[in-house]
Parts: C-alpha cells; sequence; structure tokens
C-alpha cells in the first residue's frame, strides 16, 4: 500500500506539473529575447477557457487544445503589440493583459453558458497508456500511463533545449535578448524576432491553461489558474532561463500542489486554505533564494528601436 501511495504521488506530480512547464517553456522564449511576459495568467486562463469551449461544442477534447493554443496565442500577440510595436512598460501590459482575460473569460462564460452556470459533461483528455512499457513496476505508472500532453510537454524540453541552444534560430533569440543593437546590425529583424517568440509563448501557454480545463478538472471556473501563470514565470527565473531547469523547477511546483492534496485527504484538522497555500509559499522560498545568484538576458524589458526611428 505504502509503494501505491508512492507511485500515485510521484504520478500525480508529474501531471500537475504539466501546465507550468508548458508555459514556462513557452516564456522561456520571451524571456530569451528580452520580454517579461508577465502575461502567462492571462494566455492560460483563455486557452483554459477556449480548451473548455472547443471540447464542449465539438465533444472532442483535441479541438479544445487547438482552441486553446490559439486563444492564448491571440492574447500573447496584445503582449506583442504592446511592448514591441508601442513599447509600453513590460510588467504593465502584462498586469493588464490578466485583468482582461478575468473580466474577458468571466463574460464569455456567462454569454455562453448562463448567467452563474458552468459547463458540465465536457470531453476531457485520457490517459493513454503506452504498451509494454505502463506495465513496467512502479515506472511503468508513472511515466507512461498518463495524458498526452504530459508526455509531449516533457518531450519539448530537449527540444526547446535544442533549439534555443543549438540552432540558428536560437542564437538569434539569444542575440536579440543579451544585445539587439548588435543583432540588428548583423541583419537580424529585432521586432520579428520578438514576436515569434511570443507567438510560440502564447501557444504553449494556451496548451497548459487548456490542459487544466480538459485534462485535469474537466470544467471550467472563473479564476481557474489560480496564479499558475505567476508560477510559470517565476519558474522560468528559479530555472536559470534553461529548460533541463525549468523542468526541475516544475516538478517541484506539482509536488508541492500534489502534497497539499494529500495533506487535506488525510484530514488533518486544519482549514483546507493553509494546505492550498502551501505551493505558492514554496515558490516564494525558493525563488527568494534564487534572485541575486541568476543573471538575465542583459535586454530583459527593455524596448527597442532603431536609431532615428
Amino acid at each position: 500500500m505504502e509503494l501505491n501511495n508512492v507511485v500515485g504521488f510521484i504520478q500525480a506530480t508529474i501531471r500537475m506539473s504539466t501546465p507550468i512547464l508548458l508555459a514556462s517553456l513557452g516564456g522561456v522564449f520571451t524571456a530569451r529575447v528580452g520580454i517579461i511576459n508577465f502575461a502567462l495568467e492571462g494566455i492560460m486562463l483563455v486557452g483554459a477557457f477556449m480548451g473548455v469551449y472547443g471540447s464542449y461544442f465539438t465533444g472532442n477534447p483535441w479541438v479544445g487544445v487547438a482552441l486553446g493554443a490559439v486563444g492564448g496565442m491571440l492574447t500573447a500577440l496584445i503582449l506583442g503589440y504592446m511592448s514591441i510595436t508601442v513599447k509600453v512598460d513590460q510588467v504593465v501590459a502584462g498586469t493588464g493583459i490578466n485583468i482582461l482575460a478575468i473580466g474577458l473569460t468571466s463574460y464569455l462564460l456567462n454569454m455562453v453558458f448562463g448567467i452563474g452556470a458552468k459547463p458540465s459533461a465536457v470531453a476531457s483528455l485520457k490517459a493513454w497508456p503506452i504498451p509494454g512499457l505502463s506495465e513496467i513496476p512502479v515506472l511503468g505508472p508513472v511515466l507512461f500511463d498518463q495524458i498526452p500532453l504530459v508526455y509531449i510537454a516533457f518531450l519539448l524540453v530537449p527540444l526547446t533545449w535544442y533549439i534555443i541552444y543549438k540552432t540558428p534560430f536560437g542564437l538569434s533569440l539569444r542575440a536579440v535578448g543579451e544585445h539587439p543593437r548588435a543583432a540588428d546590425s548583423l541583419g537580424i529583424n529585432v521586432g520579428l524576432v520578438r514576436y515569434i517568440a511570443v507567438i510560440i509563448s502564447g501557444i504553449l501557454g494556451g496548451m497548459g491553461g487548456a490542459f487544466l480545463s480538459i485534462g485535469e478538472l474537466s470544467v471550467f471556473m472563473e479564476k481557474l489558474t489560480s496564479g499558475r501563470g505567476y508560477v510559470a514565470w517565476s519558474t522560468v527565473t528559479v530555472g536559470k532561463w534553461n529548460p533541463l531547469g525549468i523542468m526541475g523547477a516544475s516538478l517541484l511546483f506539482g509536488a508541492a500542489d500534489a502534497l497539499q492534496l494529500r495533506l487535506q485527504a488525510v484530514g488533518i484538522k486544519v482549514p483546507y486554505q493553509f494546505f492550498l497555500m502551501l505551493p505558492y509559499i514554496l515558490t516564494m522560498l525558493v525563488l527568494a533564494g534564487v534572485v541575486g545568484r541568476t543573471v538575465a538576458p542583459a535586454a530583459m524589458g527593455k524596448p527597442y528601436s532603431r536609431e532615428g526611428k
């Protein structure tokens, strides 16, 4: 029984870290080009609503995932326009987008499903056990009996690392984030590279939101993301802007989230809100220990304009 509990805990840790991992992998692209992506909360929230919307009306959760990605991308493009084209303060723009997403998704929820109502019987993503591998003792249920988006998220970690560090596009990303004027002088279109990074961030963040609504809960509620977008951006910092470090930080948050659920189930005579705070308290403590010992891309948060324009 104890072994089963450990296996269940690790399996839940991996599953609950997935939305954070997807969003933070998107966030690392914007970080690498020098954009502070505080809008990840709003991107995930819109993705979560669109995921339920698509799944509810088509009966196909993968349509929901696709619509979640599109919704996240469109939300991210607002950040791109505000930070790259208009050149407003990126933190202010991201915060405004998050507030917009809360109001917009609440309005759409009431308009589409009725005031005070919430969609029911939403087709959700199911686990896909990998034949043979899922039957391996201990490791099988943990690693190979998960929702497909879990596999996709963790496969994206080495792919993202390879793109950032081993491809010409990744070199352009890092050059734009470190010294955009030098990158521009070498013929790199700084604005275009930043927009591409923002689009990638929106797609992955929207998928992370869709995972929350149709992978874990099968429902959408107001403020469903509960700050996970902010955690995802913190994870980018804790992971030192490296996909491998980001994966580790995401798993840490997932473990804290899985732990608080089990503490609630034990029946300890403590208000459940204290357990709900655990993942966020842990995130703040880890972030406080990391900040000051990491070096962000030099152009982080700085808009770029060519001289004379």
